[in-house]
C-alpha cells in the first residue's frame, strides 16, 4: 500500500529538516503589453474600461488600474521593429466587468477606438465577446 504525501505535509516535512517551504503564487499582479501610441492606449483603457494611470515607470511605461483592484495593466510603448497586437503566440486576455451588458460595452469599446472581433456562448450557455484595442489585443468580456 502506498501512502501518498499531501501537498502540506510535504511542506511541514521541509520545514521540520531545515529547507524552506516553497514559495508560491496568490494571483497575478499585472499584465505588461506592448502598444504603438501610450496617450492613444491610456485613452482607449479608460474610455473603454473605466481604468485609470496608477503610476509612471518612465516616459514609455505606464500602470492603469481598476478602481475596484489592485491588479494593473501596463502600456509600454514600442517602436516601430518591435511587435504589438497578436504578434508572439498571444492568445487574449479578459476583464471582470462590474455590469454584465456585453451590448454597452462593445458601443463603448467602439467609442474608444476599439472594435468587436465575435460573440456567442461557450457550450452553448455563457455569453462571450471578444473585442480588440487599437494595437489589435484581443479582449474578452
Amino acid at each position: 500500500m502506498t501512502t501518498r504525501i499531501q501537498p502540506e505535509e510535504k511542506q511541514a516535512n521541509l520545514l521540520m529538516e531545515g529547507a524552506a517551504a516553497p514559495i508560491r503564487a496568490e494571483g497575478f499582479n499585472h499584465l505588461h503589453i506592448n502598444v504603438r501610441d501610450l496617450a492613444r492606449s491610456i485613452r482607449f483603457y479608460g474610455e473603454a474600461f473605466g481604468l485609470k494611470v496608477g503610476f509612471s515607470a518612465g516616459k514609455d511605461l505606464i500602470f492603469m488600474v481598476p478602481e475596484a483592484s489592485g491588479h494593473s495593466l501596463a502600456l509600454h510603448q514600442v517602436g516601430p521593429d518591435e511587435p504589438v497586437g497578436m504578434a508572439g503566440g498571444f492568445q487574449h486576455f479578459g476583464f471582470k466587468l462590474d455590469v454584465n451588458d456585453h451590448d454597452r460595452v462593445i458601443k463603448q469599446v467602439e467609442k474608444a477606438g476599439g472594435k468587436l472581433v465575435s460573440r456567442g456562448k461557450h457550450g452553448g450557455q455563457f455569453p462571450y465577446a471578444y473585442v480588440a484595442d487599437p494595437d489589435g489585443y484581443v479582449i474578452e468580456l
